[in-house]
């Protein structure tokens, strides 16, 4: 736009100059004007103006901020979009935000200001190679691997700052290519360092990706390693002394801190300038193939290792179970035994009280019959010695009399009681029967017989 306006100005101050050269031949019209050399000379300021708009000001894009230096040796610093002033200034731009990322074949790059075409080759089994882009890395387990990641990073908008950023690299694309990425690229090189793949790969990505974010942000640290050896004893089911199977060499990386317990930082070039990393994004890291290779077997041992003490547990359960069914089954059969046992003790028990009972009965019965029978020996004497004392002493006729009455009474009542035979047969002079049994017997029915007729008759 500028630039344009520039154009008009340059070619309004050549009109003019040709039409006051050839004022003379304009008497009519508009170009008339061109007689007026106070006229004339409005119109040469205006054009020279309008030539040097270019020079005199400039449209401040968003987005973007920029560094002024003046030919009279000043400078500024402008970071608002629209209109602004040079002065013939030289104006340095700068974007505000700068994106840095890693790039692979036939990706897109619009908008990416930084791109790192770093690859890593890994050579395959079979003598071929695999090219992978991205950052090589190092893990401590001296695995080789890929890591791709995108960086956003937000210049500095303090004057000072920035004038001293844009003084010393002149220009973005210095400091993104020699400044920015060797940064980026140490920093994830000097991560690798601190972790082991085979932790990476068993859950301490998340670690990873934060340490590369927190040194990137804040400066690296400062560490320390240090070696630990773990020794691996033969299995206890060997006979004999256990010994060393093997022993284990790893390393851990220790962050050093201060005596505050902060961790003490190591400054890199963007936090030095001042810069503010606002995005990191670790896209992917990809282990070497041997290493997935070892992983995949290990897999697969662990897989087996896990089935075979699945095995092994459930056949010590199984064990357990059938010890634990033997032991339910000694209680049972203990137990039943020993309800048994009660039960015959308690049959015992109680023949032993119900005898023990009877005896109490038969003692109380014996002592309750002698008391009886002394009871009544004692009753027998006092009525015999009562019987004595009255024989003794004599009777009275009226208690004589009495006796008589009652016993004489007692006789007929006795009498009275007695059946005789309705029928009596005698043969014989003296008494005696000379007839035969059955002569007797017929003889008795027919008096039977004759007896109610006689009976009837009279």
């Amino acid at each position: 736009m500028l630039g344009a306006l520039s154009f008009i100005g340059v070619l309004l101050i050549l009109v003019v100059l040709a039409g006051y050269v050839l004022r003379s031949r304009f008497t009519n019209g508009p170009l008339t004007i061109l007689q007026d050399k106070l006229k004339v000379m409005v119109l040469l300021v205006a054009g020279l103006v309008m030539a040097m708009s270019n020079s005199l000001f400039f449209y401040s894009r968003f987005g973007h901020q920029y560094y002024l230096v003046y030919p009279t040796g000043g400078w500024s610093t402008v970071f608002t979009s629209g209109f602004k002033f040079r002065w013939f200034a030289t104006i340095q731009e700068w974007q505000k935000e700068i994106d840095i990322k890693v790039v692979g074949e036939g990706e897109p790059t619009e908008g990416i200001e930084g791109i790192i075409v770093d690859k890593v080759v890994f050579q395959m089994p079979g003598g071929q190679k695999e090219t992978v882009p991205g950052i090589g890395i190092t893990f401590i387990d001296r695995v080789s691997a890929a890591v791709q990641i995108s960086v956003r990073m937000k210049m500095p908008e303090d004057p000072e700052t920035f004038r001293a950023l844009a003084e010393s690299f002149r220009n973005p694309t210095n400091l993104i290519n020699n400044t920015l990425i060797p940064t980026i690229k140490e920093q994830v090189s000097n991560t690798g360092y601190m972790f082991a793949a085979q932790d990476y790969i068993s859950g301490a990505a998340t670690d990873f990706r934060q340490a590369i974010d927190d040194q990137l942000k804040y400066g690296g640290f400062s560490t320390e390693r240090r070696e630990y050896n773990d020794t691996i004893y033969a299995s206890i089911q060997i006979a004999g002394p256990r010994t060393i199977k093997e022993i284990n060499t790893r390393y851990r990386i220790i962050r050093k801190t201060d005596k505050d317990g902060k961790l003490i930082r190591i400054p890199h070039e963007i936090t030095k300038n001042n810069i503010t990393v606002t995005q990191v994004i670790v896209d992917e890291v990809y282990p070497e193939p041997a290493f997935k290779q070892r992983l995949e077997a290990q897999r697969d041992i662990s897989a087996q290792k896990r089935i075979e003490m699945e095995k092994i547990e459930t056949a010590k359960a199984e064990q357990q179970r059938i010890l634990a069914e033997g032991e339910r089954d000694k209680a049972k059969e203990r137990m039943d035994q020993e309800k048994e046992q009660v039960k015959q003790l308690i049959a015992i028990e109680t023949q032993l009280k119900q005898e023990t009972t009877k005896k109490q009965l038969a003692e109380i019965a014996l002592q309750t019959a002698r008391l009886e029978s002394e009871q009544n020996l004692v009753r027998e004497r006092a009525q015999a010695e009562a019987n004595r004392l009255k024989v003794a002493a004599g009777l009275t006729p009226q208690e004589r009399a009495q006796i008589q009455k009652e016993t004489a009474i007692g006789v007929a009542e006795k009498l009275a009681e007695l059946k005789f035979p309705q029928v009596y047969i005698e043969s014989g002079k003296d008494g005696k029967s000379n007839m035969g049994l059955i002569e007797s017997l017929i003889g008795a029915e027919m008096a039977k017989t004759m007896v109610p007729a006689l009976k009837e008759n009279k």
